[in-house]
């Protein structure tokens, strides 16, 4: 079985190649999701820059 450390290695993973991805496996629906899918319309970096920062808080 995958530890907490490689699901989270794996979400950052996704997030930096598809932001919303890596937030909806982890939070779902949420409004995490859509502040990301709304960054990553915006520009691809700040769309990163939330995942990743979302996924490691």
């Amino acid at each position: 079985m995958a530890g907490e450390g490689t699901a989270n290695c794996i979400d950052i993973i996704l997030a930096i190649i598809l932001p919303p991805l890596g937030v909806f496996l982890k939070f779902g629906c949420k409004i995490e999701f859509w502040i990301c899918l709304l960054l990553t319309i915006f520009g691809y970096l700040p769309g990163i820059i939330y995942a990743v920062w979302v996924i490691t808080k």
